[in-house]
């Protein structure tokens, strides 16, 4: 937290602020992961290790949600047969059999807000998929790839992992083949729509 005062109790000064430079900005580490990530579909079978799992799980816990409720769990699948059926959940993409696979699954039970039932699950909807992609932009920090499944059949799904949960997406995670380089995005005078 900052003190617009000044003070030097338990909270920090807000540091003054003359210029932007939007050079530095853009050599932090969370822009050079947001601008380099890139949908990997082949991996080394080489294991993640767990401390970059732990720091993976770490980054969506972090996620805001609605009310900071976290409407969401994580599935993290290691059953070999277990992954082969999520494969045919997934119409059949290959890659989901992939190092580690993690299902995001919306919770609505966990959001503890009065609001009609249709706007809570889409909470849900909102906390697992935000979820989702710290988790990714973690694992792309670390030296890993990735690769997210939204084409998913949620009822084979959720029967290979054994929920009533409804899944929102399935990530795929491993240690590249090969780098590849991020495709050209849209331009920003296309994808910003400005109202005055």
């Amino acid at each position: 937290m900052y003190d617009e005062s000044g003070s030097t109790g338990k909270v920090f000064t807000k540091p003054e602020i003359s210029e932007v430079n939007f050079e530095d900005i853009l050599e932090t580490n969370i822009y050079n992961v947001m601008l380099n990530r890139r949908s990997q579909r082949k991996f080394e079978e080489k294991q993640v290790e767990d401390w970059k799992m732990d720091i993976i799980f770490a980054a969506a816990d972090t996620a805001p949600t609605a009310g900071g409720f976290q409407g969401f769990e994580i599935f993290y699948v290691k059953n070999r047969n277990t992954k082969e059926k999520l494969v045919e959940a997934s119409n059949n993409q290959p890659y989901v059999n992939s190092p580690v696979v993690l299902v995001f699954c919306m919770n609505p039970e966990r959001v503890k807000m009065k609001f009609p039932v249709e706007i809570i699950k889409k909470f849900s909807l909102q906390d697992a998929t935000l979820a989702a992609s710290y988790a990714q932009l973690a694992a792309h920090s670390l030296g890993l790839s990735s690769v997210w499944i939204g084409m998913i059949d949620e009822t084979k799904v959720k029967e290979a992992i054994n929920t009533d949960l409804a899944p929102s997406s399935i990530l795929c995670i491993g240690y590249p083949l090969k780098i590849l380089h991020p495709k050209p995005k849209r331009s920003l005078t296309d994808l910003i729509k400005t109202i005055e």
